[in-house]
């Protein structure tokens, strides 16, 4: 009975293949047909010409390999539930507590009182300048130019226009501009909003519900919780 001293490329392969897709259960029964079929060869093998160590060695380390990756991808798996788990719980604790996120409204309620806003600089700005628009786009308020390091610094409006007389209360907007030695800095203007909720997406992460000041936004567009 003649039998080769390599197993089948198509078991191989296909023991490969569900070392990266299949359930764990189905990559043990393929390791039990491969190993089934190796001593089935080595049972049959041709006397005058046996399987060479390095033959048997080198189709063992298959089998280690397809176990491995199949390992890997398991612990894979288990730190991203751990992942998942911690995010969802990090942004469950967000509930009720105000954040800066990437938006450019400020809301002024009765007697002035405004929501916070803020300005992320990814460089220092020796020149940083801060207007106000009401509804139509007339300016209510210009701020002296200041100086701002890199990062996020949250503000607060008094509520007053340049005049010093208190605005009607409703939804206006901010603008920066932000320079240094002349040169323009990019300025990301930060708005307020409570966080009232969280949801899932398509993918299983946690997004933050806003409660209509602006869309869901995920964790990663947090930039300050105040």
């Amino acid at each position: 009975m003649a039998v080769t001293n390599v197993i089948d490329s198509a078991v191989r392969d296909a023991l490969n293949t569900t070392a990266g897709a299949s359930t764990q259960n189905a990559g043990l029964e393929l390791q039990e047909s491969f190993m089934t079929l190796l001593v089935a060869q080595l049972q049959n093998q041709d006397p005058m010409n046996p399987m060479e160590n390095a033959e048997m060695t080198s189709q063992l380390a298959q089998i280690n390999t397809v176990t491995g990756i199949q390992n890997l991808n398991d612990t894979l798996e288990g730190i991203t539930g751990q992942l998942d788990a911690s995010q969802l719980m990090q942004a469950t604790s967000l509930i009720g507590k105000g954040v800066l996120v990437p938006g450019d409204r400020v809301l002024v309620g009765e007697e002035g009182v405004t929501t916070p806003f803020g300005i992320e600089l990814p460089a220092g700005a020796d020149d940083v300048r801060i207007t106000i628009r009401d509804g139509n786009g007339e300016v209510v308020r210009s701020f002296e130019p200041f100086s701002l390091s890199a990062g996020t610094e949250s503000f607060t409006w008094d509520g007053t226009t340049d005049e010093g007389t208190l605005v009607a209360e409703g939804a206006y907007t901010v603008s920066v501009q932000a320079y240094t030695n002349g040169e323009p800095v990019d300025a990301t203007v930060l708005n307020y909003a409570l966080v009232n909720g969280v949801s899932l997406d398509d993918q299983g992460a946690p997004l933050l519900d806003l409660g209509g000041v602006s869309e869901p936004v995920d964790l990663s567009d947090i930039r300050q919780i105040l």
